[in-house]
């Protein structure tokens, strides 16, 4: 679908030059006296320097959500909080088609400036919210402020972390995944929750391997949305700054692939259910499709292409990438594995051994049986989104390349082989501890870093998330050598509410002798990842919390936000934050400067 085709399906995609005192003819209303609410709030995205995106959802006030028709709805702009003038008034038909949703992109916007707006339905008239456009890429800004924050499990502690989140001074925020869970009561969503977050009832959910239930329809996924972004504090953020988002796993299923789950070892192909997730998540993000694309009525899985770059000044150059639609399945077939321990190919879940903890020896042998199948090695972002990545990396000039990845791309490995460790066979192996990570495509990974060593591209800085921890580190253009040259940092955020990484492989180890004495403590299992991956500078694997940076021409500052869990009474703790880690990376420095409990 090219873009003129797209803009010209202006019922899910308006695009309007802002003009004072125009207002643009769609279909709307004035006779219409009835009252409408916007339960989910008000949303703004992907600011550029002349343009935004504006979104929200309006429903019949009287509690019912609308089932089908239509409802005229009217967004105003304004550079003032109380709206004694316009910039914009559009009019735009909420349909049961995208379950009541609308964006417009504005454009004709003036860079580097604030912006209000609110929208207005029958007799009723939303909340003020305010975004921000983008400065130009020429402009010598001195400073950029962000956030970005990733998995927010309703069924899991509380969303505190993003009062606090809201309360900060920030350009924008980057969300880099799971916005939402899939899954509704599955085996790893237990413990106590925020008392304001009731169990969501699925309307079509099919019953998951690990428990609970799943989504499978596009209302099951629209349920998700609309639940999750009826929770004040995650309006809030979305209120007061334009957010740039990116999908990873569970916004369709859980270390997804294309359009294949991996509940099972059949890695089942599930096009429809794609669909359907992709459906939710464009009717309730507000994404620029003018620069990129979706088509309802295109065939297959691939029907959206969401990667796409930001610029802020000559400060920062933000590249968006798609890590989940394009990737190759993970290089361990799982079937494999539950061949050589008897397990079921099929219906069985060995994850273990196939995406998580796998000997690296085993890694590179079938990556090698697959490259020769595939003619090249298995990749992530695919071929075309790699040569985009390249192009637009070798093209920037600006001071700081930030890449928002969904997925670490630190080392994380686990060398069993160290004689002092004293492992016994046949456990006395390195292994590669997340192989649904850039770890687990290691000659995809090794082709993008080596090419910023090639092209000289310097100041690469990857915000990632996904895992539930706290971390910073260096990354060389070839892992397994400690001399190799640094060519980016990470640092990965926890996730907001998620439970953590050290929580998760505590429960795995439990009944393991070889790992028990690894993770006795979240101390000692982060001094042992440090000690298996030395270009680590920061961890912390028991955490939730979101990260926050301030980027200069001098350096680019990270602030890791770690929250308290719920109280063992299940009460949210009224003041949520427990540390600030702060870590400094100067401009042109490969070496992060770590200050805790700041």
């Amino acid at each position: 679908m090219n873009r003129r085709q797209f803009l010209q399906g202006a019922a899910f995609f308006t695009v309007v030059g802002a003009t004072p005192g125009l207002l643009t003819a769609c279909s709307s209303s004035s006779d219409d006296e009835t009252a409408y609410a916007f339960p989910q709030g008000l949303a703004s995205g992907d600011p550029k320097d002349s343009s935004v995106v504006f979104w929200s959802r309006v429903v019949p006030a009287s509690g019912a959500d609308a089932t089908t028709g239509s409802i005229a709805v009217r967004l105003e702009v304004s550079t003032s909080s109380d709206f004694s003038s316009f910039v914009a008034q559009v009019n735009l038909t909420a349909t049961a088609d995208y379950d009541f949703t609308v964006r417009a992109k504005v454009t004709q916007l003036k860079p580097d400036t604030v912006y209000y707006y609110r929208f207005a339905a029958g007799k009723s008239v939303s909340e003020v919210a305010r975004s921000k456009t983008a400065p130009l890429a020429t402009t010598a800004n001195e400073r950029v402020r962000f956030a970005w924050f990733t998995c927010q499990d309703w069924s899991v502690n509380h969303w505190e972390a993003m009062r606090l989140l809201a309360q900060e001074d920030l350009d924008f925020v980057v969300h880099v995944g799971d916005y939402i869970y899939e899954t509704v009561g599955a085996d790893f969503q237990t413990g106590k929750v925020d008392p304001k977050h009731a169990v969501i009832k699925l309307p079509d959910g099919l019953p998951g391997k690990g428990g609970g239930v799943y989504a499978n329809t596009v209302n099951d996924y629209r349920t998700l949305y609309r639940t999750y972004k009826s929770d004040a504090r995650l309006q809030a953020i979305h209120q007061k700054f334009p957010v740039i988002a990116i999908w990873d796993d569970h916004e369709f299923s859980d270390d997804c692939w294309q359009d294949h789950q991996t509940y099972t070892n059949e890695n089942k192909q599930e096009t429809a259910r794609r669909r359907n997730a992709t459906q939710a998540w464009a009717e309730y993000t507000p994404i620029d499709f003018g620069d990129v694309s979706f088509d309802l009525k295109a065939s297959g899985h691939q029907n959206i292409r969401i990667y796409r770059d930001f610029r802020f000044g000559k400060l920062v150059h933000l590249l968006m990438t798609d890590e989940r639609l394009y990737r190759d399945d993970h290089v361990v077939d799982e079937r494999v594995v539950a061949g050589e321990l008897g397990h079921d190919p099929v219906n069985g879940n060995d994850l273990l051994g196939a995406r998580y903890f796998v000997p690296q020896s085993i890694l590179q042998k079938l990556e090698t049986l697959a490259t020769a199948k595939l003619g090249r090695a298995p990749s992530i972002l695919g071929t075309t989104q790699t040569q985009w990545w390249k192009d637009t990396l070798k093209g920037s000039d600006a001071t700081w390349k930030i890449w928002g990845n969904e997925i670490m791309l630190s080392r994380l490995w686990a060398d069993l082989s160290r004689p002092d460790l004293n492992v016994p066979p046949p456990y006395n192996q390195v292994y590669v501890l997340n192989c649904d990570s850039w770890d687990g495509y290691p000659s995809h990974k090794a082709e993008l870093l080596n090419y910023l060593e090639a092209q000289k591209i310097t100041n690469v800085v990857a915000i990632t998330g996904d895992l539930h921890s706290f971390q910073c580190g260096t990354v060389r253009s070839n892992p397994t050598d400690a001399k190799s040259p640094v060519v980016l940092v990470d640092f990965l955020t926890a996730g907001i509410s998620s439970h953590s990484f050290y929580s998760y492989i505590k429960e795995g180890a439990a009944a393991n002798p070889v790992l028990g004495a690894l993770v006795k403590s979240p101390e000692v299992f982060d001094g042992a990842l440090k000690m298996f991956n030395p270009d680590f500078s920061y961890v912390d694997n028991n955490a939730q919390g979101y990260a926050s940076a301030t980027v200069t021409n001098d350096s680019m500052v990270v602030i890791f936000n770690k929250v308290k869990p719920l109280a063992e009474d299940g009460k949210v703790p009224a003041e949520p934050l427990l540390k600030r880690t702060r870590i400094t990376l100067a401009k042109d420095s490969t070496a992060p400067q770590v200050e805790d409990n700041v």
